[in-house]
């Protein structure tokens, strides 16, 4: 079919007005408490071919496709993710993401099977398929749920992870090869794919953070370009070599996320609008993809009973297992097994059936669909109020600082910018009372609009923005002495 130009602009007009609206009902879902993804999978839905009419069944377009946007996703995450924060939960995360992973298929298949009748290569698919959460609707709901750091690591950790075994898996049971090998071959493969996923990754990634120190380019705007061209770098030399194109990119981008570059402030923002984007085609497309005059009373009935097994037994089987590795409290494990957000990505990953032309794919993307629609419904808007009752939520703990940071190469500083959120405990504070360290000046302050040259004995407010100059090598102390003045107030560090 031929494309011209008439039909690029009504496609660049369609695109245009649907992507205006899904950047819109994004404040509206986070007022709800709802992932987004609920909103512009039901915009996909009005946009096909049961209501406006628009026809789209390329089921293995809808899997390159998926594959990029969930790429893009996995980069962001990985960019935005502080090391700090993830490091004494990763090992909680990565046991989530493999052995939970494996507990889940296998509780969701068995009772898929028995309880739904299933044959047994749908069964092993809707359990590999819906086995791991997703980072956009994980982090869209933790974004009105203050929690303490150590289960927002684990929850990071996991949904960053988890997506990399389960492709593999998933496709291994789509074209048979699962059925063609002994299980110890197959968790070998699966193992092997992984682990050279992040060697690539932590290769490309410590390479292109020590070429990122070593190169000044000439346009501020063309350091986020870099880093997110170096995160699918990774991701296109681990799937080149056989490897886990999924664990690479995340694994890449962690350490560029994480490692001394410039403009981290601006390459953050890059990577989250690029990540939105990502998300609002991503679900939109899988709308489309949906017939909803093909889903039955049956299709409802199995989807429920699905997620019933999968929410309330194998969801907390696989926290309890996993937490061998790092002890957590009841009312936590409670409330990590509720987490457990499934978004986009069981629905992307049965494209892979569906490409590979299973028998039942169709009717297992549908219930898939419908399952993912409720019970993000069910869990979802619940995260907050479960978090409070199981009294692991943090309301009066301010949220993490803005800081950006640009570079003073000839004095060997870095210039960082804060912004001072509401509920900071910041406000307040004198410029004296930071005790920043030595060398560190505190060179301009904006507040309403207004710029004006601290002394001293300013008086920090919130929503300021406060630009600190401060020595190279000294920067990730007075980046932490901010922080902890943040949570404590002037006294942090003399009062615990």
């Amino acid at each position: 079919m031929s494309f011209d130009v008439h039909q690029f602009d009504l496609f660049v007009l369609i695109g245009s007005l649907v992507t205006l609206l899904a950047i819109l009902a994004v404040r509206m879902s986070t007022k709800a408490g709802l992932p987004s993804l609920l909103i512009y999978l039901l915009m996909g839905v009005l946009l096909g071919e049961s209501v406006l009419g628009i026809r789209f069944d390329d089921a293995a377009l809808a899997h390159a496709v998926g594959f990029g946007a969930l790429a893009l996703i996995l980069a962001e995450g990985g960019l935005t993710t502080s090391w700090k924060d993830v490091r004494p939960s990763f090992g909680l995360g990565l046991m989530l993401a493999t052995v939970g992973v494996v507990v889940s298929i296998g509780i969701v298949a068995v009772g898929a099977h028995y309880l739904l009748g299933l044959p047994w290569q749908l069964a092993f698919l809707l359990g590999a398929v819906t086995s791991p959460t997703d980072a956009a609707a994980v982090f869209s709901v933790l974004r009105v749920v203050p929690l303490p750091k150590r289960l927002t690591g684990v929850l990071e950790a996991e949904s960053g992870l988890n997506d990399a075994p389960t492709v593999v898996i998933v496709t291994l049971i789509a074209s048979g090869a699962i059925a063609e090998h002994h299980p110890v071959v197959v968790a070998g493969i699966v193992v092997g794919e992984l682990l050279l996923g992040i060697v690539v990754g932590l290769v490309v990634g410590y390479g292109g953070a020590w070429l990122m120190r070593r190169a000044a380019l000439p346009s501020a705007g063309l350091y986020p370009l870099a880093v997110m061209t170096l995160a699918f770098l990774a991701y296109g030399g681990a799937a080149w070599l056989h490897g886990s194109g999924f664990a690479a990119i995340y694994v890449a981008a962690l350490v560029l996320g994480n490692s001394e570059l410039p403009h981290r402030g601006a390459t953050r923002s890059f990577a989250e609008g690029v990540a939105w984007l990502a998300q609002i085609g991503l679900f939109v497309m899988l709308g489309l993809l949906l017939s909803p005059g093909r889903i039955d009373l049956q299709t409802i009935g199995f989807a429920l009973a699905a997620g019933l097994i999968l929410t309330f037994i194998a969801r907390p089987a696989s926290v309890l297992v996993s937490t061998v590795v790092s002890r957590m409290t009841w009312r936590e494990t409670v409330f990590v097994s509720w987490a457990g957000l499934r978004g986009a990505v069981p629905i992307v990953l049965t494209t892979i059936p569906l490409a590979e032309g299973v028998d039942g794919a169709e009717d297992l993307f549908d219930l898939v669909f419908v399952m993912v629609v409720v019970y993000t419904l069910l869990t979802g808007p619940t995260l907050p109020w479960v978090a409070r009752v199981l009294e692991v939520a943090r309301p009066n703990d301010p949220r993490s600082l803005d800081l950006d940071v640009a570079p003073l190469e000839q004095i060997a500083a870095d210039l960082i910018q804060l912004r001072i959120p509401s509920e900071s405990r910041l406000h307040g504070v004198e410029v004296s009372e930071l005790r920043l360290p030595m060398g560190s000046s505190v060179s301009l302050l904006i507040r309403d609009g207004r710029t004006m040259v601290p002394e001293d004995t300013t008086v920090l407010r919130a929503r300021d923005v406060v630009l600190v100059v401060v020595p190279r090598h000294q920067r990730e102390l007075a980046e932490r002495r901010l922080e902890m003045v943040s949570r404590k107030g002037r006294l942090a560090g003399w009062l615990r």
